[in-house]
């Protein structure tokens, strides 16, 4: 009998790990979670296998958080289809996870005579996108809603479907479904090589080997290195581009409750403002190619004009202090579109180049793997009534664990994050695997402070559990 516990595997003593699946999903990000759910939903067995000790620990980690309608996207592309199915899925199973949604809107906003130019243009790609309820503001009109917007503002399209969510909590609750419907996670189980017999896949990891009928590779920043160690070739180059952001206290979210989106450029959709789900107000990201699909440091210069562009749009923002900045790194590719590639002779499917809409994507892109698996032949059987997962809700705007008696003590002040919550996540199905985890999945250490008062009793409670310790001595 299996239990729930063996189900996720990420535990040092399981060396020589032999698991036989229907399809093995490799990538941990929010696409491969999606994956992984949608196959476990049509009645596949499914191992996710992630290189790192916990979801999330490369790209999906640094994303805007926001759901996108794909009134930008390319017209007819692979990406606005499947912008549209995974927005309209999210819209329709959000609740029954208790994922949030803050409904925002979003302003495209224009603070030049040549960006207001075009926006005869934007428009009409809106609305040949299908996204028709976008309309044009004059600088008074939006000024009635933003009040505290600067005095360049010229005008903007309003955008009234563009909201923000969870950008954490919601591959988590990908993956916990997954997981509840019969599904494996492996973790820090780097795929180190792999072997095709005709029928079967035999992947090598650094915990073991996996045998699988199909393969999704979701590898992220590293999609093409693994297309080039497994299939001796790649179709794409990854190319990957930092993005730095900076995170402004909650004391600024009295000054901004819609997106504000630039004007896009012919490389990047451009320095964003946007309130947060957890009651801050963020501003980013750059556009920085490099080399190092690892480096996501942040740097002075880049922030400081990050800061300043904030504070040009938004002047009362100069009065209120930054709480955090942190970078992630889109794994961009030579070419504008998703990078979907198909290898029926070895039952073999990438996605790659999945970048800005990937938060709205992953559920499209789950059920486009689904079409293509079944043309390549995989038959299996839709769950009848499949169990589905409530997730803790981490959004400022809902009510919080801490406001429920009994939650034992407050461990971090900044984020009012309870051990009954941390608890939580610790004995949970998918237990946090990192302090990155831990944050992604509570809020602790996030706020004001960045960890200063609370990492020496967080070290305490979670202390032998993490795959890197704390930092706190045994006594």
């Amino acid at each position: 009998m299996t239990t729930q516990s063996d189900k996720t595997v990420n535990k040092e003593d399981a060396k020589q790990l032999l698991a036989s699946t229907d399809i093995a999903v490799i990538g941990g990000g929010v696409v491969g979670c999606a994956v992984a759910r949608r196959m476990a939903l049509e009645g596949a067995s499914v191992v996710l296998i992630e290189k790192g000790p916990d979801i999330l620990e490369g790209a999906s980690k640094g994303n805007s958080a926001i759901l996108h309608t794909g009134f930008d996207a390319p017209q007819g592309s692979l990406e606005w289809e499947c912008v549209q199915k995974g927005y309209q899925e999210y819209l329709d199973i959000h609740k029954s996870f208790n994922l949030p949604l803050l409904k925002t809107s979003a302003l495209i906003a224009a603070w030049t005579e040549e960006q207001e130019e075009k926006f005869p243009a934007i428009m009409k790609k809106g609305y040949d996108n299908g996204v028709t309820d976008l309309s044009l503001l004059s600088r008074t009109e939006v000024l009635k809603s933003e009040p505290n917007l600067g005095p360049d503002l010229r005008a903007a399209i309003r955008v009234p479907r563009e909201y923000v969510i969870d950008p954490w909590s919601t591959p988590l609750a990908y993956l916990q479904q997954a997981i509840e419907n019969g599904g494996q996670a492996l973790f820090n189980a780097e795929v180190t090589g792999g072997a095709f017999d005709g029928n079967t896949w035999v992947l090598n990891t650094k915990r073991g080997q996996v045998k699988a009928s199909y393969v999704v590779n979701c590898a992220g920043l590293y999609g093409d290195i693994l297309d080039n160690s497994a299939l001796g070739h790649s179709e794409f180059t990854i190319k990957p581009r930092k993005g730095q952001f900076v995170i402004f206290d909650m004391a600024a979210s009295r000054l901004l409750k819609t997106i504000i989106l630039p004007v896009p450029t012919e490389r990047t959709k451009g320095i964003v403002l946007f309130p947060t789900i957890f009651g801050n107000i963020t501003v980013g990201p750059t556009a920085e190619d490099q080399d190092g699909r690892d480096d996501a440091s942040v740097d002075e210069d880049n922030l400081k004009a990050l800061h300043t562009q904030a504070i040009e749009k938004i002047p009362a923002l100069a009065n209120i202090p930054i709480t955090a900045t942190y970078a992630g790194i889109r794994p961009a590719t030579e070419k504008k579109e998703y990078q979907i590639v198909e290898d029926s002779d070895r039952n073999w499917i990438t996605l790659g180049g999945i970048r800005s809409t990937g938060l709205t994507s992953a559920l499209g892109l789950a059920r486009h793997v689904h079409d293509l698996l079944q043309q390549q032949g995989a038959q299996f059987k839709a769950l009848k009534s499949p169990s589905i997962p409530m997730l803790p809700n981490l959004a400022e705007h809902l009510p919080r664990d801490y406001e429920t008696p009994g939650y034992g003590e407050i461990v971090c002040h900044c984020e009012m994050v309870t051990k009954r919550e941390i608890d939580a996540v610790m004995e949970g199905p998918i237990p946090a695997g990192s302090l990155g985890g831990l944050k992604r999945r509570t809020r602790v250490t996030m706020g004001r402070c960045q960890g200063f008062y609370c990492s020496a009793r967080l070290a305490e409670i979670t202390q032998g559990k993490l795959s890197e310790p704390l930092g706190v001595e045994d006594e």
